[in-house]
């Protein structure tokens, strides 16, 4: 396939100087975040707020909404409005103070938890949610070490002010002890649950008070100096005096403030407030944009890919089907990395090395799509997926370059799916493939050719349940689950060659993954020891290995 004269013409405006001030004037305007939580500490809410103040919305909905309450619109999946939870990745982009702003947001439920780690590969920020009453939870130190591992910046917003909670200086202890993370507090509470007044701006000196906003709409952000006579007849003495002592405290104590430092993932900025209300949200957004990093350089097979590369680059980290369920779609979500995205450019496809022409990019905000003409680094496009695109596939224009992959975890349950009516083998097909691509969960298969069921092997057991209730609403397919027992996944770290060496193997089941690799079922950790103890030349891993230059085998 060739270039069109048009597509030449933009290659050749790559070298323009005009073009690179263009792109590096996009590249400083636009800012990227994830939010990580663990279940109920308000995530859902909270984008909605930063949606509100964006102005992307004019009314936000509570997760569980009541009567004529709206629903969320970052959970846009129908099992998601019933069961009042986010169990798929959303992204929603939005203008804020003349900065584009793409949020990322995450399901929150740890049987998701892949497919949140596959979205903070896409993030140059992440924003961490605690509920002030909780602390720190299980999910939310599990995404922690992955923005850990990834260097993502992290900001904390400590959520539920208005409700009864821990201590402020106990919960910034907690962060510091159990992460390992210096701690500087950009507002301070004065008092909580039915005391909670407001927040002490560290800085300004400003006093912003508390106030209930009606339900969805922005609050109204009343603020006094410090010194203000009024305050004192606002705010009881003992919670204004509790609440300066403990700022003096941290000003003598605590860390200070170190932008580089915050980017470089060694400090977090922590904020107080109370997402359900509006309080606190804006001062949070205001600030973060100051502090937070734009897009940031990609590590890939020809070491880190700057934002300012002049031709295109993106990977794609997340693939979703029935978006649109009146028009069966599938879209993958494609990071953009590098350059100046175009719609109709003529890319090539690293894994297959094939060349694409991308004739209908979307900009995507939640359900919602609308075309988009150009995107820029930090910038989110959906792309139609004809069944081309596997999650970690790297896009690119000009020289090659592969992005490293997006690897999967170990799951925990499997079971076979039955499909007990033979007549919507079809459609069960065409579901179980497509749900596979997306990473709704993985597919095993067993070796025995005739034994074509697929194995669902999950993390968690909602999101057997998801499968379930998609391909029934979806695809017309009811089907059945048949646990199998097993609770360890390995994979051969070799392949099957590596596995033919060992010769025949006792308590576990060989099975292969969605690329034909070798994949062990152990029912135990013991069966799993046992085995590498007997074989120690064998090696296996808890992450699938990253695929290049092949394609995943379908049902």
């Amino acid at each position: 396939m060739t270039s069109s004269t048009s597509d030449l013409e933009a290659q050749k405006s790559f070298n323009d100087d005009n073009f690179l001030k263009h792109l590096e004037e996009a590249v400083k305007k636009r800012k990227n975040f994830a939010i990580i939580s663990h279940p109920d500490a308000g995530k859902t809410t909270l984008t909605e707020k930063l949606l509100l103040y964006g102005g992307a919305i004019q009314q936000a909905g509570a997760v569980k909404a009541r009567g004529e309450q709206r629903k969320v619109t970052s959970d846009w999946m129908e099992l998601e409005k019933q069961r009042g939870i986010s169990i798929t990745s959303t992204v929603l982009q939005f203008e804020y103070n003349d900065t584009t702003i793409n949020l990322l947001d995450t399901p929150g439920h740890q049987d998701f938890s892949e497919d949140t780690y596959r979205t903070l590969a896409a993030a140059d920020n992440a924003v961490m949610l605690e509920d002030a009453a909780k602390g720190l939870e299980p999910q939310t130190r599990k995404l922690f070490e992955v923005c850990r591992l990834r260097n993502i910046p992290i900001f904390t917003f400590i959520n539920k002010m208005d409700r009864p909670g821990l201590e402020p200086l106990s919960l910034l202890d907690e962060i510091e002890s159990e992460l390992d993370l210096a701690t500087f507090a950009i507002n301070w509470p004065i008092g909580s649950g039915d005391f909670f007044r407001g927040v002490i701006d560290r800085y300004s000196k400003n006093v912003f008070l508390f106030s209930k906003a009606e339900r969805g709409k922005q609050s109204i952000e009343r603020r006094l100096k410090l010194d203000d006579p009024e305050l004192h007849q606002l705010v009881e003495k003992d919670l204004l005096d509790k609440a300066l002592e403990e700022i003096e405290l941290l000003e003598v104590a605590g860390a200070e403030l170190n932008v580089e430092l915050i980017r470089a993932g060694e400090l977090t900025p922590v904020f107080f407030g109370s997402a359900m209300t509006n309080f606190g949200v804006r001062p949070f957004l205001d600030s973060f944009l100051k502090m937070a990093q734009g897009p940031v350089a990609r590590i890939s097979s020809q070491g880190p890919i700057d934002p300012m590369r002049e031709t295109f680059t993106g990977f794609v980290f997340k693939l979703q089907a029935n978006m649109d369920p009146r028009h069966r779609d599938r879209v993958a979500f494609v990071r953009v990395c590098s350059g100046r995205f175009q719609k109709d450019m003529i890319v090539r496809h690293a894994r297959t090395g094939k060349t694409i022409r991308l004739s209908r990019p979307q900009k995507i905000f939640a359900q919602d799509r609308a075309v988009v003409e150009d995107a820029y680094p930090g910038d989110v496009i959906g792309l139609n997926n004809p069944g081309m695109f596997a999650i970690g596939d790297t896009l690119y224009s000009g020289k090659r370059v592969e992005y490293e992959g997006i690897p999967c975890f170990s799951p925990e349950i499997f079971c076979w799916l039955r499909n007990p009516n033979p007549s919507a083998f079809k459609n069960f097909k065409k579901g179980v493939n497509e749900l596979r691509e997306e990473g709704a969960v993985q597919i095993l298969y067993d070796i025995d050719q005739s034994k074509r069921d697929p194995i669902l092997a999950a993390v968690g057991q909602l999101q057997l349940e998801v499968v379930q209730h998609r391909l029934e609403n979806e695809y017309s397919v009811k089907t059945r689950l048949e646990p199998i027992g097993f609770q360890v996944a390995r994979w051969v770290v070799g392949g099957w060659p590596s596995l033919k060496k060992i010769g025949r193997i006792f308590n576990c089941k060989t099975v292969q993954d969605s690329w034909e690799r070798p994949v062990l079922l152990f029912k135990n950790q013991w069966n799993l020891n046992q085995l590498e103890e007997d074989n120690p030349s064998l090696s296996l891993s808890k992450v699938a290995p990253v695929v290049s230059g092949v394609n995943p085998i379908n049902l």
